[in-house]
């Protein structure tokens, strides 16, 4: 096949384009989340101390509300005081927000996210223009994975806020790393738009590898999340046992999530995309048993995307086991992620493998 006669070069440089326009766009929504975050007020440590120690601990006696019910009796509401569970978490109240409750941290984050959704737009534009220009799946090599890659993670950040999810502290994390993989994809892994290795013209690629983005993708998420519940359980901690963090780590912590409501979310985004991985690591075994005529012969990459398998069902299991919850499941979460990232980039890059096909 002549690849060269099937690649349109005005398209394909248009897509070169647009990615670098997303860039310059996330950059600005980088910055305005750095202002939402430094420029919102400093929200106060007793919030959360009170709610680890109850109202003795924090130096006030505990009020009592006397309100008439019917018949003209006197009844006592007294406060709820908040005790460590028997599952280790805490009944803690969620932060405000990267803004801290700030009108001036909140305009900072509207526009932030605003930004976000015009970089992601003009980089799904990219996506699609290159898959018009090489008439094929867009994701062939390591820069279009990542392009793909970055994309879908910002449109899956994008779909939990549409759905009134409280991840607007992802924000920053999120277009970080965006920036740095892109920046990557269009440095170091950058690759013509006419390159292609024979054993990817199958329609397993749209199915195998578009799956493959789409979960590491949203385990990336679980593991930004996995980050700040260990973040945020310290900090709980400390403050439980007397701590006192200083001015920034309060300022910070306090705006995230509890660490309970972090570790909810990390849970149920790894938990929810696991089977998704399950058919990943299927559809590639059917695909190589088309490509090479077996399904499975212990190559570098499929040897990895098995470990990761393990290791995220490792992380599930020690979730419903005694004594692994919390911060021993986390700590297996993002080890298993590390072999996710390993098999994307360390396999293609440092290990011979049929599957090295980045070209660099």
């Amino acid at each position: 096949m002549n690849l060269a006669a099937t690649t349109n070069e005005s398209m394909a440089q248009m897509s070169n384009t647009l990615i670098y326009s997303s860039m310059a766009v996330y950059t600005l929504a980088f910055l305005l989340y750095i202002a939402e975050w430094v420029l919102g007020s400093r929200s106060k440590v007793a919030r959360t101390a009170a709610a680890l120690t109850g109202p003795e601990a924090a130096g006030t006696a505990p009020s009592v509300t006397v309100r008439a019910a019917a018949g003209g009796t006197a009844v006592l509401d007294r406060p709820k005081v908040v005790v460590r569970s028997a599952a280790g978490t805490r009944d803690v109240p969620d932060g405000p927000g990267a803004a801290g409750g700030t009108a001036k941290g909140d305009l900072y984050g509207r526009m932030a996210i605003s930004l976000t959704v015009l970089a992601f737009a003009i980089q799904a534009t990219s996506v699609v223009v290159r898959a018009l220009a090489v008439q094929r799946a867009p994701w062939g090599n390591m820069y279009e994975f990542s392009t793909t890659f970055s994309t879908v993670a910002v449109g899956a950040f994008l779909g939990f806020l549409a759905a009134k999810k409280n991840v607007r502290w992802i924000g920053l994390p999120l277009v970080t790393v965006v920036l740095l993989d892109l920046g990557v994809a269009t440095t170091v892994l950058y690759t013509s738009s006419d390159q292609l290795v024979p054993a990817l013209h199958s329609y397993w690629m749209w199915i195998h590898v578009s799956t493959a983005i789409i979960c590491g993708s949203v385990l990336f998420l679980g593991a930004v999340g996995t980050v700040a519940y260990l973040l945020r359980d310290s900090y709980e901690n400390k403050l439980a046992n007397g701590g006192k963090p200083s001015a920034f780590t309060t300022s910070v912590m306090e705006r995230l999530p509890s660490a309970a409501t972090l570790d909810k979310f990390a849970y149920r985004v790894n938990a929810a995309t696991f089977p998704l991985w399950t058919f990943t690591i299927i559809a590639g075994a059917i695909w190589a048993g088309d490509a090479w005529g077996r399904y499975w012969g212990w190559d570098a990459k499929e040897v990895w995307a098995f470990i990761t398998w393990v290791g995220y069902a490792a992380y599930l299991h020690a979730r419903a086991t005694a004594g692994w919850k919390g911060r021993k499941a986390a700590y297996i979460a993002l080890i298993a992620f590390g072999c996710f990232l390993f098999n994307y980039y360390g396999v293609n890059i440092f290990v011979s493998s049929k599957h090295s096909y980045a070209g660099v």
